[in-house]
């Protein structure tokens, strides 16, 4: 009976993520950085920290870069798609983990310009990079996790912002799945669901989300804890694997529980 190897990824090949400042997306980079990929990162503003990002990881033996990009602006987009393939020699995985800081707040509160903009900042952010990455993808038959929210499965009150927006990311991985996997172009998502970092400690140094609302929260969790980043960079890397090269089109929630 054949035998598969433990890591993840069988390949090593070069991966972009976007967001890559952010708690999940430099908890990703990390990840791969540690199965031997190469990695660019994606940032709006926070230069510094992606230039510390960098540095750890060439110091984990992997080549890496960072580029500023607003993803909703397709010519800047393509050109982060273009020099990491002409730096790295091509591209293998697209990890898209950005997206903007998220209130909590009642959807008829929400004006539309608002939820427009939201849209905008998730789903055409998401869809600009595809369309930039797609012809590398498909020559490296790779692959692509879109990290979305556990919202779009169980809706959780003054969060609509992001089951609203993210649930389109949803649907674009589900019709990008089904049209380019004759090209062995894989497209998988995973949904966050409470973490201790990233934008959940945000809302919590924010007081966005006071204690009531933490106990709450915790109380619909069965495993009685909140996730971290490195929970979901697991599940990120897991779908951007080889082991998985028989799943696309699929929802991964690492939620501990709160959906089921």
């Amino acid at each position: 009976m054949a035998t598969h190897p433990t890591s993840t990824p069988r390949r090593r090949c070069a991966a972009l993520v976007t967001g890559g400042t952010g708690g999940i997306g430099s908890a990703v980079a990390r990840q791969l950085a540690a199965l031997g990929h190469d990695v660019t990162i994606t940032y709006r503003s926070h230069a510094d920290v992606a230039a510390d990002l960098v540095g750890e990881l060439e110091g984990r033996g992997v080549a890496a870069q960072a580029f500023s990009a607003d993803l909703t602006d397709e010519p800047r987009v393509a050109s982060v798609v273009k020099q990491t393939v002409e730096h790295f020699g091509g591209l293998g995985i697209l990890v898209h983990a950005a997206g903007p800081h998220i209130p909590m707040i009642h959807l008829s509160d929400i004006a539309p310009r608002d939820y427009a903009e939201h849209l905008e900042q998730e789903a055409v952010a998401f869809f600009t990079v595809v369309k930039a990455a797609l012809p590398a993808l498909r020559e490296s038959s790779g692959s692509v996790v879109a990290v979305t929210t556990a919202a779009t499965s169980r809706f959780p009150v003054r969060d609509g912002l992001s089951p609203g927006t993210k649930g389109a990311i949803e649907q674009l991985v589900k019709g990008f799945a089904a049209e380019e996997g004759r090209y062995g172009v894989r497209f998988n998502s995973v949904g966050p669901g409470m973490l201790t970092d990233g934008m959940a400690e945000r809302l919590i140094s924010s007081e966005e989300l006071d204690q009531r609302a933490l106990d709450a929260a915790m109380s619909r969790i069965p495993l009685r804890r909140f996730g971290t980043a490195a929970d979901v960079a697991e599940a990120v890397c897991f779908l951007a694997g080889d082991r998985a090269g028989f799943v696309t089109g699929q929802k991964l929630d690492v939620d501990g529980g709160y959906t089921v």
